[in-house]
């Protein structure tokens, strides 16, 4: 016999409990982590915000309100870990530097997205919201630019979404990518409900 897959659970656990990039922060690490063995959807963003590390639960904000939207989810869905698991590529929240967050930490995503790929087993679309998760994911698959990634969605294998971040920054992108809202929500839309309208 094999050996017992590894729970998400179990990673999740030591995942929260990780200190690795503390010599690198003037604040505490906090790593965010959420999910189930059972998610159905995975959402791989850039590293916890201000307020997400203020309140140890990301997309308690406006952009998570937009997320929905665009997922098609109710606010009770999208925080049922059964249902919703969050691994971005940094876990802690990185810090701020003229006028933005910092990048991920580049130690957290070797350690921990791979044994999260092996733990949430039952994970049927993965969104990639933001440049940093679309380059680790895709790898030579990303384009140059986010744009460009994310107008790709018809050549993307068909358990991976690219997304931009759904910050109000993000508004003149949006007024100008019309396209996004009009061809790229309704299928991850359909494709959300599809997966969560077939039991486990």
């Amino acid at each position: 016999m094999g050996e017992a897959r590894e729970t998400f659970e179990h990673v999740k656990r030591e995942a929260r409990a990780c200190r690795v990039c503390q010599p690198h922060f003037d604040h505490p690490c906090r790593p965010i982590v959420r999910g189930s063995s059972r998610s159905r959807i995975r959402i791989i963003s850039q590293a916890p915000g201000a307020t997400a590390h203020t309140l140890d639960e990301p997309f308690r904000d406006p952009s998570g309100v937009r997320l929905r939207h665009w997922m098609g989810v109710s606010e009770a869905e999208f925080f049922n870990e059964d249902i919703v698991a969050i691994t971005p590529v940094g876990f802690c929240y990185p810090g701020h530097h003229k006028g933005t967050d910092k990048p991920p930490r580049p130690e957290c995503a070797p350690l921990w997205q791979a044994r999260c790929d092996a733990a949430l087993a039952n994970v049927g679309l993965t969104l990639l919201i933001g440049a940093h998760a679309q380059r680790w994911a895709l790898g030579a698959r990303a384009a140059r630019t986010l744009t460009e990634t994310v107008s790709q969605w018809r050549t993307h294998p068909p358990h991976l979404a690219a997304l931009p971040h759904p910050s109000g920054r993000n508004n003149v992108w949006l007024a100008r990518n019309p396209w996004f809202e009009n061809e790229v929500l309704p299928m991850l839309r359909n494709r959300i409900r599809s997966i969560l309208a077939d039991p486990l």
